[in-house]
């Protein structure tokens, strides 16, 4: 018994670790593929990266996971050691898919041409990816992890955590970036933050079988049976 528990327990951690990476490498492949090639920046973490790239060159891969180390310690007090220790798994996952991304992927999408385009884009999958990876108890980043936290502490539903912490990191963009990135990058955001939400809570109803009553046994119909009784008078 004890064993098939312990088996149940690792294929859901594996699962877990499954998706979590599944997620990052949605991410990584949007922020590689679609911000990075078409000058678009992010919010959160990824945003500061991406600064971080297009100001000194600095690769993202190494820059986010130098920001989101700090805040992985501060979730182990706050959260446990195995929060912890997926939020860890998250953020090399995501420094490695975008390092590899960086340096072995061929593939251009050009879209300077249809910046709206970029940004939807950008929007559904990076909050598809992200969304994942929190629905299953893991975190992307640091970002993400703050996010968790504020949200958990101040009720909030955690896409709009994010928007408000993105546009934050979105108004030093303005420092690097034109006007036009920068608005369609918010746009990107705010649908990023909403497809978080709907990710994290969607909820799949299936549908309820109708269980008929059973039926009802026939009342057996009970015959009182008068005893004869003899007259004593002969």
């Amino acid at each position: 018994m004890r064993k098939t528990y312990e088996s149940i327990v690792n294929n859901e951690a594996l699962r877990q670790i499954a998706v979590m990476l599944l997620g990052t490498c949605i991410l990584a492949f949007t922020y590689y593929h679609i911000n990075a090639q078409n000058h678009l920046s992010e919010g959160g973490f990824a945003g500061l990266a991406l600064l971080g790239h297009y100001a000194f060159g600095i690769s993202p891969a190494w820059s986010m996971l130098m920001l989101d180390v700090p805040v992985i310690l501060l979730a182990w007090v706050l959260k446990g050691k195995r929060f912890m220790m997926l939020a860890l798994i998250g953020a090399v996952a995501f420094s490695l898919f975008y390092a590899g991304f960086e340096k072995y992927s061929t593939l251009v999408i050009d879209l300077h041409g249809n910046l709206l385009i970029a940004a939807l884009l950008c929007g559904v999958l990076t909050g598809l990816g992200a969304g994942i990876v929190l629905r299953f108890g893991g975190a992307t980043g640091g970002d993400d992890i703050l996010s968790l936290l504020v949200s958990e502490w101040r009720g909030w539903k955690i896409g709009n955590v994010f928007i408000v912490s993105d546009i934050i990191v979105l108004g030093l963009s303005l420092l690097y970036l034109p006007v036009k990135e920068t608005m369609f990058t918010i746009l990107a955001v705010w649908l990023a933050g909403k497809i978080i939400t709907w990710t994290t809570t969607f909820q799949l109803h299936r549908p309820v079988k109708k269980v008929l009553p059973a039926a009802i046994p026939a009342k057996k119909v009970v015959t009182k049976t008068v005893p004869v009784v003899h007259s004593l008078r002969q």
